[in-house]
């Protein structure tokens, strides 16, 4: 059975356009922030720290 990761990000959506979300994520136990162009992209950014953050 895998550990339970987890992580605080902070997620500001500047603007909706093409039907997806663009903005900046904060991941707030590092205070390192990163713009998205897309949904799909949050969803990886926050899912990529959360494989990143055992190493």
């Amino acid at each position: 059975m895998s550990e339970i990761k987890e992580a605080t990000f902070v997620v500001h959506v500047n603007k909706c356009e093409n039907d997806s979300w663009q903005g900046q994520i904060t991941w707030a136990d590092r205070d390192e922030k990163i713009n998205f162009r897309s949904a799909m992209e949050l969803i990886t950014l926050m899912d990529t720290a959360l494989d990143s953050s055992e190493e």
